[in-house]
């Protein structure tokens, strides 16, 4: 029993093998498309794409597409005619000879009518699928076995009814149509359904003009006239045409609307009206060709015609002629209206609406915020001031030593001088040269003493600041010569390097000084460990507008870690510093539009830099 199910079993797997081989080697269907007037021809080219279209979508195995278009209807000479049929008849033979087709599939009634001519002839047991064709021009009769037809049943009379309906003041209408063979049969059987008119509506037919002509006719319309778009393959000269190009050049130059029958003309014209609809039509087509495909009877498929779709209309072309909504037959779609604002964006307008009212609490808010900040910046910059005054204020008390020496030396002079003076004056022959001299220097030590104290004053006094064009150079000199004596208390040597030719900048001089006054100090206690005492004071030009000063000293340096945290608040290495002298730098810098940093110096050391902009810029 186990043997027996096992052979089995491989057999089943030998048959499924050999099904799928059969399967992946079987030849395509072959699928051949006869267009009536050619691919660039509407309304069959919209048609005969969207058939591939949908024919490409709902069969998934292989297929093998051919597509032809007969022609012969663009000529208006029947011997002609018949011999270019015969030719292309001909030429079909050749091509497949040795090709097996599964399908026939005409677009149009002239090429269903050249298929059912040579149908004997060419593919006598081929399935046939007569589409996109008028049901007037395939009758039942004519069918055999393996043929089928979906054709469309068009109303004519109803589309005329529309444009009355939507324009009921209209008088004349003026039929496009052309003057080929199929033309022909049309223009009889439109002039045969349209005498339920007469008294109401006037006929004018373009059968019998040139293409030019039409254009000039449209152009003279008389008021409550329409056009009435229907066919155009062949003018009264010979002539073909592509339907949408000559629809639009008839838009273009009308001064009455335009209608048709065909939704494929639906935004390229024509107002609208109950229309065929091309979607479905090519839709219904290609589910009749896949069936055929899969083995169904042609002769099983016998479908109701197709008929006009729900009425549609182009917005523009109601707002170009006026016609009102409230015209249009009920359930009527529009297409191509410019959306409402609301209509558009109802989500987004809800939305901003709600986000104005959240972003009107949030303003409140932050106007609250704002003012509550800028009350704190006030009182930050206010703070700040009083630091800066303060740590001025330290700096003088620190200096007071200093300062005495330097104001003592000018008093001590002209103490001397003042003796000598009433000496030489008190002389049986007072010496009026050396008095004068001696005056004189006395005159030029009460100057220096003067200028000391106004630069001490104008230094460390509580006032507004005021910013000016300011020679740097000589705010560093000045500093130096404040703290001359205590630089030589403590060895340092102090070396400068200062370019004459530097801009000035626009500055205060206060503040000024207290950034270089800092500085320094910071410097020679920072080499108060060390026993070479070098201060290196440089001032130049760096970049076009920027001027540079820059202390070098060859103190114990920065520890790396720590050259971000230098500028930030309490931040110190000394044993008793607050770790706010070089943060109230920093905000003077900064206030100038300028820039301060620090960096190491490659033998031990810092280097401390900062930057200002120039009030006036050298050429």
């Amino acid at each position: 029993m186990p043997r027996q199910c096992l052979t089995a079993g491989i057999v089943s797997c030998l048959i499924m093998f050999f099904a799928c081989q059969a399967a992946l080697g079987a030849d395509p269907k072959r699928v051949l498309i006869i267009d009536s007037f050619g691919r660039d021809f509407a309304p069959w080219n919209e048609y005969a794409k969207r058939f591939r279209a949908d024919l490409d979508r709902e069969w998934s195995e292989p297929i093998d597409l051919y597509e032809t278009s007969l022609a012969i209807p663009r000529f208006s000479d029947e011997k002609e005619s018949e011999f270019k049929e015969s030719q292309f008849t001909d030429y079909l033979l050749s091509l497949f000879v040795d090709r097996r087709l599964d399908l026939i599939v005409t677009i149009g009634a002239p090429a269903a009518q050249f298929a059912q001519r040579n149908r004997a002839k060419l593919f006598p047991n081929t399935p046939l699928l007569l589409g996109i064709l008028e049901k007037r021009r395939v009758p039942p009769a004519s069918l055999t076995a393996s043929d089928t037809v979906l054709a469309a049943s068009v109303d004519h009379v109803a589309v005329v009814e529309n444009i009355l309906r939507v324009r009921p003041k209209t008088t004349h209408v003026a039929v496009v149509i052309g003057n080929s063979p199929i033309e022909k049969y049309w223009l009889g059987q439109l002039q045969e359904a349209f005498q339920s008119f007469r008294g109401r509506v006037a006929f004018t037919w373009f059968n019998e003009l040139s293409f030019a002509d039409m254009v000039k006719r449209v152009e003279a319309l008389p008021p409550r006239s329409a056009v009435y778009f229907f066919l155009l393959a062949v003018d009264a000269a010979g002539v073909p045409h592509e339907e949408q190009k000559a629809l639009a050049r008839l838009n273009a130059v009308s001064k009455s609307p335009i209608f048709s029958f065909s939704d494929s003309f639906l935004g390229h014209g024509i107002v609208g009206g109950p229309l065929l609809s091309v979607q479905d039509y090519s839709r219904q087509t290609a589910n009749i060709a896949v069936r055929l495909l899969r083995g169904e009877a042609a002769s099983d498929l016998r479908m109701p015609p197709v008929g006009l779709s729900t009425p549609k209309f182009d917005w523009r072309e109601m707002q170009r002629w006026g016609i009102p909504e409230s015209r249009l037959p009920p359930g009527s779609e529009i297409y191509f209206r410019d959306p409402t604002a609301w209509e558009l964006y109802r989500l987004q307008i809800l939305g901003i609406v709600a986000a104005l009212l959240a972003q009107a609490a949030l303003i409140g808010w932050l106007m609250y915020e704002i003012g509550r900040r800028q009350r704190a910046e006030i009182q930050s910059r206010s703070a700040m001031a009083e630091l800066t005054y303060m740590d001025r204020r330290a700096s003088a008390e620190q200096r007071s030593a200093a300062l005495a020496h330097e104001i003592n030396q000018p008093l001590a002079g002209i103490a001397t001088r003042a003796s000598a003076a009433l000496r030489w004056l008190r002389m049986e022959k007072p010496d009026l040269e050396k008095a004068q001299t001696a005056l004189e220097s006395i005159v030029a030590a009460s100057l220096r003493a003067s200028d000391i104290i106004a630069s001490v004053r104008a230094m460390f006094k509580k006032e507004p600041s005021e910013r000016v064009p300011t020679d740097i150079n000589q705010i560093i000199l000045t500093v130096l010569s404040i703290v001359s004596v205590e630089l030589q208390q403590h060895g340092v040597d102090i070396q400068t390097k200062l370019n004459e030719h530097l801009p000035t900048v626009l500055g205060d001089k206060v503040q000024l000084q207290q950034v270089v006054l800092n500085l320094v100090m910071n410097a020679v206690e920072a080499m108060q460990s060390v026993q070479a005492r070098v201060l290196k004071v440089q001032t130049d030009q760096t970049n076009p507008g920027m001027v540079r000063v820059s202390l070098e000293d060859t103190g114990t340096g920065i520890d790396p870690s720590n050259l971000d945290r230098v500028f930030k608040p309490f931040f110190t290495t000394k044993a008793n510093g607050m770790g706010m002298g070089l943060v109230i730098c920093r905000s003077i810098i900064e206030n100038h539009d300028g820039r301060i940093w620090v960096s190491p110096r490659t033998n031990g050391g810092s280097i401390f830099q900062f930057e200002l902009p120039a009030s006036v810029t050298q050429h």
